[in-house]
């Protein structure tokens, strides 16, 4: 600590050229930022050392360091207390948002090991996505606001790489056959229950149940060749000993086949939560019904996956519970 003139003292000049690291090679910790901090607002090194919790010889000492690292006097004795250098005053502006940065950073940290913040990446399939997976994120949208919160929805066989990827922290959906099941820990959640729907005013509608010798000459849309749902309404039409629809378009888009749907005479198979989601919204033009069938169109059961042995972040576990929690 110098004298009133003390910074103005060629004995100081040259001593630091400065290269952009100088402070942070010379060892410069945070209770110097503090120090340099309190410095500035109370203007006296007893006031400092109280509030760092040190007897004022060893904040005499902190500011002997500051001044070795700096090459240069950060503060000037008065009469009464002490006032800043511009060397201080520069340090003590730049020490204020560092210290500001630490308690933000310290603050995020606290809310991501409680769950409260962070982010969250999951995948589903269409089914459980809108009975369990969008009723549980509102709830965890209500007690962690912080948290964000990534969905993709997609066919099994897709989110089953993404998970693997590490792109996904889990899913819910099923494990492709493809695919080893020792990778995975997998809860099984549910059975998913399909439908075929078609447009309000189609020629089947009003007739009783339809057979499947029935719906081959309409045109349809259906989920990609090897997806569970295709393979399980093929595998209905070949048990039956039923001709499988030969006008068919392929697409995982659930709007395309919605527009479809509502603008031609084309029937679609989906899960029985999407069919009821948009009968709710009668208001909507095109709005489809769900077409009565002599058959039920079971699938596979899906799960809660995760990867075996990697552990869920605080804010992906708090998810996946309140998930768990919807089938209680």
């Amino acid at each position: 600590m110098s004298d009133r003139q003390g910074w103005t003292n060629p004995a100081w000049a040259g001593q630091r050229d400065g290269d952009g690291e100088t402070l942070a090679r010379g060892g410069l910790k945070v209770g110097h930022l503090r120090m340099v901090a309190a410095l500035d607002e109370h203007g006296q090194v007893s006031a400092a050392a109280s509030v760092l919790n040190i007897s004022q010889p060893a904040a005499s000492r902190m500011i002997a360091e500051i001044e070795a690292l700096v090459g240069a006097p950060i503060c000037e004795r008065l009469p009464r207390g002490v006032a800043l250098t511009p060397y201080g005053t520069a340090l003590a502006r730049r020490a204020r948002s560092v210290l500001l940065e630490l308690r933000e950073v310290d603050r995020e940290i606290a809310d991501l090991r409680s769950g409260k913040g962070g982010s969250v990446y999951l995948g589903a399939v269409t089914a459980p996505a809108i009975d369990l997976v969008i009723p549980a994120i509102k709830i965890v949208r209500e007690t962690y606001p912080k948290v964000e919160i990534n969905m993709q929805v997609e066919t099994s066989a897709v989110l089953a790489k993404e998970l693997l990827a590490s792109r996904h922290d889990f899913i819910v959906a099923r494990i492709p056959d493809d695919l080893n099941p020792r990778l995975f820990e997998a809860r099984v959640i549910g059975v998913e229950k399909a439908c075929l729907i078609v447009r309000r005013g189609h020629p089947l509608l009003g007739h009783g149940a339809v057979r499947l010798d029935e719906l081959h000459k309409f045109d349809w849309v259906l989920q990609p060749g090897g997806s569970l749902l295709r393979r399980t309404l093929e595998g209905i039409f070949v048990s039956h000993d039923a001709p499988l629809p030969d006008r068919v378009l392929n697409t995982s888009s659930l709007l395309l086949t919605l527009v479809m749907v509502a603008q031609s005479d084309a029937i679609a198979a989906v899960s029985i939560e999407v069919a009821n989601f948009l009968r709710g919204r009668g208001d909507l033009d095109g709005s489809v019904e769900i077409l009565p069938t002599e058959f039920e169109i079971v699938v596979q059961p899906y799960s809660l996956i995760t990867v075996r042995s990697r552990s869920l972040s605080p804010a992906a576990q708090i998810l996946y519970d309140q998930i768990r929690n919807q089938l209680r």
